[in-house]
C-alpha cells in the first residue's frame, strides 16, 4: 500500500518503501471508507484500533453531564486519533464521526503491547514512534487546557490562533467550521463571530472561512 498521507504521519515518516510495508504489517493496518455523518466509534465501547485519516475529516467528541456534545479534536488527512484509548484497552467515552467522506487506516498496537520474537531494529523504532505519538497527544490536550482556562473569549481565541500560527506560520487553516470552532472553544457561535469580526476590524487578524492570517502579534 502506498498513500501520500503516510509520509505525513510520524509513524511512517522517512521509511523506505520496504520499511513502510513492514510497518503496515506490524500495525496490522486495514483501510475502511466512511460516508459523511457515519460513526466510526460509539461511546462506552473499547476502541480496538487507532486511526490515521488518509482522506477527509473526522471529529472526536464527548458528552458533558447534560448530554451536550463537546468536540475534543478535529482530525484531517495525515492525523492520528484514538491511540491513547486504544493502547489502554478501556472503554472509550468518546464518539468518532466522519465530518466528510473519509478513508481511515485502522491500526493495532498489539505488537507493541505484546512483542513477539524475533525482534528487529525497526520494531523498536516503531514502538518508540508510537510512544512519541502518545506524548504528542498529551501535549495537544495541554494546549486545549490552556485555551479553556482563559477568562475571556478574546483570550481563548488569541491562544487558539497562536497555537496554530506556531505550528504552521502566520497564515494557516484550522479544521473547524464556525459552529465546530465555537464548540471547541466552549463559546456561543454568535459571540465567536462577533469577536472574530472585532479582531479583524482592529487589524489583529484576517480570515476567510477556516483560513486565518495573523497581522498583529
Amino acid at each position: 500500500m502506498h498513500h501520500p498521507q503516510l509520509e505525513q504521519c510520524p509513524l511512517f515518516q522517512g521509511l523506505t518503501p520496504e520499511e513502510q510495508a513492514y510497518a503496515l504489517s506490524y500495525f496490522d493496518a486495514k483501510t475502511k471508507t466512511y460516508e459523511k455523518g457515519e460513526f466510526l466509534h460509539h461511546v462506552s465501547f473499547p476502541l480496538e484500533r487507532f486511526g490515521l485519516v488518509l482522506s477527509g475529516t473526522v471529529q472526536v467528541y464527548m458528552d458533558d453531564m447534560d448530554g451536550h456534545h463537546i468536540i475534543m479534536n478535529s482530525v484531517g488527512a495525515g492525523g492520528l486519533f484514538g491511540e491513547a484509548y486504544c493502547f489502554l484497552g478501556t472503554d472509550a467515552p468518546i464518539y468518532i464521526c466522519a465530518v466528510t467522506e473519509s478513508e481511515i487506516l485502522w491500526m493495532s498496537p498489539n505488537r507493541i503491547k505484546a512483542p513477539m520474537p524475533p525482534f528487529r531494529p525497526l520494531d523498536w523504532a516503531l514502538s518508540n514512534r508510537f510512544i512519541s505519538a502518545l506524548a504528542t497527544r498529551t501535549l495537544h490536550m495541554n494546549q486545549r487546557i490552556q485555551i479553556l482556562s482563559r477568562n475571556t473569549l478574546r483570550m481563548k481565541l488569541t491562544t487558539f490562533l497562536s497555537q496554530y500560527a506556531a505550528a504552521q506560520g502566520d497564515s494557516f487553516t484550522v479544521p473547524f467550521d464556525r459552529a465546530s470552532m465555537a464548540n471547541f472553544l466552549g463559546a456561543d457561535r454568535s459571540a465567536l463571530s462577533r469577536e472574530l469580526s472585532n479582531m479583524r476590524r482592529e487589524g489583529i487578524i484576517d480570515y476567510h472561512h477556516n483560513w486565518f492570517r495573523i497581522l498583529k502579534k
